[in-house]
Parts: structure tokens; sequence; C-alpha cells
């Protein structure tokens, strides 16, 4: 379906049994819903699914502007307000992560449980030329052509890369077909990331998954994100860079789903209520 919420156009996906509990996927940077294929015929045996585009992303609209972090995740706060989600299980990667994050600390009523994956809590000054260097690849006039394959070599380890050639064609037509202005307006909002401080602040059961040669967002800032939060469990994923759920699919959706069955064992259910108005598409 494709949403219309106060001027932003988003694409989202709802799958699984009507009255099962809901879990919400955020995809990374560069990425869109689609990334999340490996893990959907696991979680709609037990859950009702929301996939949906981060915004400059896959069928989502940009908006003018550069936006920060707390308008990705307002983003995702009006979507689940227009489809009547009251509460969700929130499951994001890379930038998915950093806006599930920020969902947890400003809209607590939202989260039922939290799964942040391969992400950080902030980006410091030294950082800044990266995401620079980033954004001005993609400013050069040839699409995403430019970021292609480093991207590649950064979310996947070498021997994945050489015998995965199929799955290596599929990733690299969703860094490609991503508009180079929502990537830029993406990586403004991920240069600016500064939640480090508030992370006691999330109260939800909170899982934290890395891969553990992940050199984006490594060992070491996923172990700072489960160590500020209460009671928020750490699991490394071995033999994955950065796009851990697909370079270790099994693995991956091993951990999620037990995480996901035991919150709703102990009747953290996310709910879902009639939309008041139908939506398009």
């Amino acid at each position: 379906m494709q949403v219309d919420v106060d001027g932003l156009s988003i694409k989202a996906l709802l799958e699984g049994p009507e009255t099962a509990p809901v879990v919400t996927l955020s995809h990374s940077l560069a990425a869109h819903l689609d990334m999340w294929r490996p893990q959907m015929a696991a979680l709609v045996e037990h859950f009702r699914v929301l996939r949906y585009d981060v915004r400059g992303h896959g069928g989502s609209s940009m908006p003018a502007g550069m936006p920060d972090i707390a308008d990705l995740a307002d983003d995702i706060r009006r979507l689940l307000d227009y489809l009547g989600i009251s509460r969700t299980h929130f499951v994001g990667l890379s930038m998915g992560g950093m806006i599930g994050q920020q969902l947890a600390i400003a809209h607590p009523e939202y989260i039922e449980s939290l799964v942040l994956a391969d992400t950080l809590s902030a980006y410091g000054e030294e950082h800044r030329a990266m995401w620079q260097a980033r954004i001005d690849a993609a400013m050069t006039g040839a699409g995403m052509e430019p970021l292609v394959e480093p991207t590649i070599q950064r979310w996947f380890t070498e021997p994945f890369r050489r015998t995965n050639p199929a799955a290596m064609d599929w990733i690299r037509s969703m860094i490609r077909a991503t508009p180079p202005q929502g990537f830029i307006g993406c990586c403004h909002a991920l240069m600016a990331l500064n939640l480090t401080d508030q992370l006691p602040a999330i109260t939800a059961p909170t899982l934290v998954m890395v891969g553990r040669q992940d050199p984006t967002t490594p060992v070491a800032g996923a172990a700072l994100i489960a160590a500020a939060i209460s009671h928020a469990r750490l699991v490394i994923i071995e033999d994955a860079a950065h796009i851990a759920n697909v370079e270790q699919p099994e693995v991956f959706t091993h951990h999620l789903l037990d995480f996901l069955l035991e919150q709703r064992g102990r009747g953290n259910i996310g709910s879902i209520k009639p939309p008041s108005v139908a939506p398009e598409g």
C-alpha cells in the first residue's frame, strides 16, 4: 500500500494473520523493505508484520529539506497511527536500529520490545569526513553507482561475497535503486546521531545483535548499547559483517524469532486496531 501521512508518501506492506501481534521492520540506509525477505516466512507464521520504506528510499517520497533522526522516527510513528497500530515489537537494522532507538526514547508507548541489529547510538566528529565522502559520491550525477561496490565490501565478508553472486546482485540492485536525494538526506540525519546518553531511558525488553566482522557498526558499539539499556541482551553473530540478516539468515532469524516469541509468551503482544481510514492502494 501507499500511505500519505502529512505530505509524506510511505510505501508499506502489512502481512501475516490479522489478529497476531505486530512486528515492525525498519531497513538500513541504501536499501528498502525487501531487505527483510530472508526473515519473512518465519515471522508471518506467528506475527502481523509491517515493513515500510524509510523516506527517500524504495517507494517512499523525500520531502524538501534535510531530516534528522527524530523526523525519521516520527515518520514511522505517524504510519503506525494511520494503520491503527498502538503497540509494536520494533526491529531495526543499521539506520533502522537508530530509528528504533529514537522511537523508543521519544515515544515509548508504542514499543513492546526492541531489536537493534548492526547499529550505533552516536557518530562523533571523527565520522564526519566519512559521511561527507558518501554524500559527495551520491552528488556526482552518476546516481548511486559510485557507492555500490564500496557499500557491498562493508556490508558482507569477502567469503560471502565470493560464494553468493546471486545475493550480491540482489543487494547491488537495492543500492542502485536508492534515490540519491533520499540517501543524502538520511546521511545528514545519521551524521548528527547522538543518542547514547538517552539510552537508559529505554525500558522495553531489548535484543542487540551484531555481526562479528561488522566494520561499519562494530561489536564495541553494540556492546555499548546493550550495556546502557536495562536488561538488554547482546548476541554476536559469527561469520557476518554489517547486513547480518542476509549473510547469516538462519542464525539471525533464530535469535530474532526466539526473542519475539519469548516476549509474546510474557504477554508483550503488540496490538492493532482497525484504521479510521482505509489504507490507499
